[in-house]
């Protein structure tokens, strides 16, 4: 009996404690994967804090790639074959891949926000973890993972790591939706704001680090 395939993509989904938002996106998933070519796993992973349960579901991984979907994620068709033309540029896996950001729910000033979330990424090279980070499995144990010793920004860190240790950031020209709910339900001035605080509170230090090290290799 032959030895069934090794998933390529292994897909990470982290749940926090009564979840349900990713009911939606498993059925979008798997109607998504029936049809496509590319050959993948789903890990639901649940621990304490997310990067706890980011961690936890790459030690579950088989396969080569680790894309990790927030549970409030939409995926769409475009995303997944932008994704794999993405991965297939980069045989190696010597990069760290995300998407261009967009919101699922209508609002007033939400564009304002994917337009920013956007611009940063591109700009200033800090994409966060609901753009759906995409990377090997060996790279990303080479880098440590995420920090499990943060109490927010795990994402935000680990970008950042790895641009200390000169992975290239590769932009992956689709728009991957996520919701708005938390907009709608505390205010979007309010949301802003403090998403705009904590960047600069995780971003300045590790900026300096970063700066400090590519002057120290001159």
């Amino acid at each position: 009996m032959n030895e069934p395939a090794q998933p390529m993509l292994s897909i990470i989904i982290p749940l926090a404690q009564e979840e349900t938002e990713q009911q939606y996106l498993l059925k979008n998933l798997l109607n998504l994967l029936a049809d496509s070519s590319v050959s993948s796993e789903i890990i639901q992973s649940s621990k304490q804090i997310r990067a706890s349960s980011l961690n936890g579901g790459a030690k579950q991984a088989e396969g080569q790639w680790l894309w990790f979907l927030h549970a409030d994620s939409r995926v769409s068709l475009d995303n997944l074959c932008a994704l794999e033309n993405s991965l297939n540029q980069d045989p190696h896996g010597a990069a760290l891949h995300y998407f261009d950001l967009g919101f699922n729910h209508r609002g007033p000033l939400l564009w304002a926000n994917a337009l920013g979330a956007n611009l940063r990424s591109r700009w200033l090279g800090c994409p966060y973890g609901d753009q759906g980070l995409c990377i090997s499995k060996e790279l990303f144990f080479h880098l440590g993972g995420f920090a499990e010793d943060q109490a927010y920004g795990e994402d935000l860190l680990f970008i950042w790591h790895a641009r200390r240790a000169a992975v290239p950031l590769r932009r992956i020209p689709s728009t991957l939706l996520t919701s708005g709910r938390k907009y709608q339900h505390q205010g979007w001035l309010k949301v802003t704001l403090l998403h705009q605080w904590y960047w600069l509170r995780l971003s300045l230090p590790e900026l300096f680090k970063l700066l400090y090290q590519r002057w120290r290799r001159k």
